[in-house]
């Protein structure tokens, strides 16, 4: 399983934030949701957890697993 929190990116009044999972203040804001994917993915990759991206209706329209994935996807080659 994950070792550090998820990191969601989600639309915030200045733009875009990157939250932890359960955090009530964001960790960083930006500009643009580009900018808070890279900041969620670099914390993702050195926690090995999970990023969840949300679009600005809220749902979670992408993510990616940094870590221990129990079901890691079987290469085809």
């Amino acid at each position: 399983m994950t070792k550090g929190k998820n990191q969601h990116v989600v639309k915030h009044p200045d733009g875009w934030a990157v939250k932890g999972a359960g955090n009530s203040k964001a960790t960083k804001v930006t500009n643009s949701q580009k900018e808070a994917i890279e900041i969620a993915e670099n914390i993702a990759r050195n926690q090995q957890s999970d990023t969840k991206v949300h679009g600005r209706d809220g749902k979670i329209r992408a993510g990616n697993s940094y870590g221990n994935d129990p079901f890691p996807p079987k290469d085809k080659k």
